[in-house]
């Protein structure tokens, strides 16, 4: 209670400043670095891509690169190929839309921010941090605030957006012990971010389901 006081508070403070639609302003900066970075793909002149002075890079910030403090956040998904990476924009951009659109965009503002922060300090005591983490959790609190919401899979299977959530959870618990230690602490200071928000609203999830379960399967008590 105490928790969620201190958040309310602090989400009136920052009510004035917070930028609404939050995740198309970013979605759309990775869309813009992503489009270069394939022209200077097929350019034979190209030495490097837009992203690699837009990562989060401890020795180049000290030198002077300061902007990499915050465009690592427009540094798109890398993937197997140009269709995941795709989709993946698509999906931080409509994941995150919904969830401000329950939250608000002062809580979502804070949501976000907290988790730069955090990342941001990960990534000078590591030398580097990834923003991806951070966009997977936002789907994970997609699935808190819509668990029984139903998306097709791969356009024909209808699944629970809480099962989705679930699967997301563990393949992220599963990379946190598998893992380097960069990919180790940017999972987990998105986690403990997620968690901090949405904490609560979980173990209610996973009372409900359980107690779902019992019912379906006739105990009662």
């Amino acid at each position: 209670m105490k928790l969620n006081l201190w958040l309310y508070r602090l989400e009136n403070k920052i009510s004035r400043f917070a930028i609404e639609r939050l995740m198309s302003i970013v979605t759309v900066a990775m869309s813009i670095v992503f489009v270069m970075d394939m022209l200077l793909m097929y350019s034979t002149d190209a030495a490097e891509f837009i992203t690699s002075w837009l990562e989060f890079d401890r020795a180049a910030i000290f030198r002077g690169e300061v902007w990499r403090i915050i465009t690592f956040l427009f540094v798109y998904p890398s993937g197997i190929n140009i269709v995941f990476t795709i989709l993946a924009i698509y999906f931080f951009y409509w994941s995150g839309n919904a969830v401000e659109g329950r939250l608000g965009k002062a809580r979502f503002n804070l949501y976000y921010l907290f988790g730069v922060l955090g990342s941001i300090i990960a990534g000078l005591m590591l030398g580097y941090i990834s923003n991806t983490y951070l966009n997977l959790t936002i789907f994970l609190a997609f699935a808190v605030l819509y668990p029984d919401l139903k998306v097709m899979i791969f356009f024909i299977i209808p699944i629970k957006v809480k099962w989705l959530g679930l699967f997301e959870g563990i393949m992220l618990i599963l990379l946190l012990i598998t893992s380097n230690l960069y990919v180790k602490v940017a999972i987990l200071v998105a986690i403990l971010n997620f968690l901090l928000f949405f904490g609560q609203d979980l173990i209610t999830i996973v009372k409900n389901t359980y107690r779902e379960f019992k019912w379906r399967n006739g105990n009662y008590n």
